[in-house]
């Protein structure tokens, strides 16, 4: 090759050694930048030129003709990616997890000064007084204010409860909004990447970027996979549907319940709209029955987590009767779980002292126009009423914690009972028998519980059945968070920028650059030599 032609081969060293010194000052201004990718300079050969074809052997005298500057990689492990984005999901559902059982403890243990386990162990204590002495009034009087006041703090507990779930309720729509939001995101960078990419020469390497967080982003939120097709385009599956498309995404809609308001989240395109109200049962985003496992990799994202917490209606009682019914729809909502056994106390006292009174009323009719416990009406006096007139699945009256009153009579009045039978003996086995309601070990928890216990204890065994759960949860949470920050670590030694490694890099192709200017340089003093010495 002529020293003319030598002067291109310097000039592509002086071209590819300041690209490289653009792309490492690329990579350390971006060292601290959040989701930034390092980024590499590929380096080729140009072709090369064939001089002529030797004779005696089967090969060619070539020339080159310089260094090519291929492209400017990033540097990803997409195994580490796929494992990071897994975790980072798994992570975030049993942060939330936590979330809801510190809240559901802070409910549980303390009330505006006054915890319900104090209200419940008052009631006790007032049990316990009336048993000694029956026929005192003070006693009577004790009695009821402590049933007014078990009634008064169930229900704060209940409603703060039921506040947790509404609350629970707002954030999972902001969460939808938010996922919403990530795929609108995604598809603009798809197109955006799209056209910087569609000549082949450049590469849309910040664009990635964002997307490649919006991706980490959208990891925390559900159990998310993707690909990226041969246009550059990242197609992405939330909870096994199609979500992000190549120009367009599936929106995630909310159904609101008519009576709670809670929010059932639903592949909008695949709901039947024909029907009012419109009808999503092929169209859920989560099955709330399907078990919650590691192994099966259903316990990932925070809507799922979130949505489970807060469960899909305000449990009661009932929500215990039938092991297959809670084991289902109950027993892995944290808030429901609480509900239904708060709300399973509460009925059970009521109607346990409700049934003794009216035990006692109806042994004092054998004597002739006996009125003992029982009120103008003849009716046997029951210290709860309910506050609208409603039965139970069973039949009986609907003693929920929300359909509860004192009788107004009897709080006005705690005498009114008297407990002297009409032969004027005191009634002494009612008393007995308020007791034995407090201290027989006949009930349990729930259906998956087998331990039983009494009404005087049940509350301090719920909390610590809490309690337990928490700590159970925030173990799972914290080895979780080391997971994630373990596999971000290892990941970044990949993808993240080193200032040392850069500088390193920097200092070699400030060198590659001065090495092809000194070439430059003594080709051009050798055209020099020749054209001053063919001058003369």
């Amino acid at each position: 090759m002529g020293l003319m032609g030598s002067l291109y081969i310097g000039v592509s060293g002086l071209q590819t050694g300041q690209n490289a010194l653009n792309t490492t000052a690329h990579n350390m201004s971006n060292i601290d930048t959040t989701g930034y990718t390092r980024q590499q300079v590929q380096q080729g050969t140009r072709s090369y030129n064939i001089l002529s074809k030797t004779a005696s052997a089967n090969a060619y005298q070539e020339t080159g003709l310089g260094v090519n500057y291929s492209r400017v990689k990033q540097i990803r492990d997409y195994f580490l990616d796929k494992t990071y984005r897994q975790e980072n999901g798994r992570s975030a559902f049993y942060d939330t997890s936590v979330s809801a059982i510190e809240e559901v403890e802070d409910l549980l243990q303390e009330l505006q000064g006054e915890t319900f386990s104090e209200g419940i162990q008052n009631l006790w204590k007032a049990v316990q007084e009336l048993s000694k002495d029956p026929s005192n009034s003070v006693n009577q009087g004790v009695f009821v204010q402590r049933c007014n006041e078990f009634i008064t703090r169930g229900k704060a507990v209940y409603e703060g409860l039921a506040e947790y779930q509404d609350n629970l309720n707002s954030n999972l729509k902001k969460e939808v909004d938010t996922i919403n939001e990530y795929g609108k995101r995604i598809v603009e960078l798809n197109q955006a990447i799209l056209k910087i990419e569609a000549g082949g020469r450049e590469h849309a390497n910040d664009l990635r970027d964002q997307r490649n967080q919006l991706l980490d982003e959208l990891s925390g939120k559900g159990n998310i996979s993707y690909y990226e097709d041969v246009d550059g385009n990242v197609l992405v599956k939330f909870e096994g549907n199609d979500f992000v498309k190549e120009d367009s995404i599936n929106e995630i809609a909310l159904l609101a319940d008519e009576v709670t308001g809670f929010y059932t989240p639903y592949w909008k395109n695949l709901a039947d709209t024909t029907k009012n109200p419109i009808d999503i049962s092929s169209a859920k985003v989560y099955d709330m029955q399907q078990t919650i496992s590691t192994d099966t990799n259903t316990d990932i994202g925070s809507l799922k987590s979130m949505l489970f917490a807060r469960g899909d209606h305000r449990a009661t009682y009932e929500d215990l009767k039938d092991a297959d019914h809670y084991e289902k729809n109950i027993s892995q909502s944290i808030l429901m779980n609480v509900q239904a056994e708060l709300d399973q106390l509460v009925n059970k006292v009521v109607t346990g002292i409700n049934e003794i009174f009216k035990n006692a009323a109806d042994k004092a009719g054998s004597y002739p126009d006996s009125t003992y416990m029982r009120d103008g009406n003849g009716n046997p006096y029951q210290i709860f009423n309910l506050v609208a007139n409603e039965t139970d699945q069973n039949g009986d009256p609907y003693f929920t914690i929300n359909n509860i009153i004192i009788n107004g009579e009897i709080k006005q009045s705690p005498s009114l009972l008297g407990f002297i039978r009409p032969d004027q003996k005191v009634d002494q086995d009612t008393a007995d028998a308020l007791k034995t309601l407090f201290t027989e070990a006949v009930h349990t928890l729930n259906p998956k519980v087998h331990t039983k216990t009494n009404l005087a204890n049940y509350y301090n065994n719920l909390v610590s059945q809490v309690e337990n759960t928490g700590s159970v949860l925030k173990g799972i949470s914290e080895n979780q968070q080391k997971t994630v920050n373990e596999t971000y670590a290892a990941r970044d030694q990949v993808h993240g920028v080193s200032s040392d490694e850069e500088l390193s890099n920097m200092i070699m192709f400030q060198n590659a650059y001065n090495a092809a200017s000194r070439y430059i340089n003594v080709i051009s003093e050798m055209l020099d030599h020749v054209i001053s010495t063919l001058g003369r």
